[in-house]
């Protein structure tokens, strides 16, 4: 389970951060019990995001029966997926 709290908390830890593959590894410090994965927004196609935010997403995915799947579900997610959104120029 993540509570709703929790993922304001990630949002606020993650404003004005610099992303990338080294974001897990410091959520996880503080969140120890959370699994968090990073990606690009764009490599996520069938999920709708928890948390939407200017230069991020946050999905959460559910382990269980064998399979991770994403989830809207904060009873049954295991982890989170930062997701951030590539800004493109015109």
């Amino acid at each position: 389970m993540i509570a709703e709290p929790i993922l304001d908390d990630v949002v606020k830890a993650l404003a004005g951060a610099d992303l990338g593959e080294e974001i897990s590894a410091r959520l996880r410090k503080e969140w120890p019990d959370i699994h968090f994965t990073y990606c690009q927004d764009d490599d996520i196609a069938a999920a709708t995001p928890v948390r939407e935010c200017e230069t991020f997403n946050l999905y959460l995915v559910a382990g269980g029966e064998g399979c991770i799947s994403f989830t809207r579900d904060t009873d049954r997610a295991t982890g989170i997926v930062v997701a951030e959104i590539e800004a493109w120029e015109d």
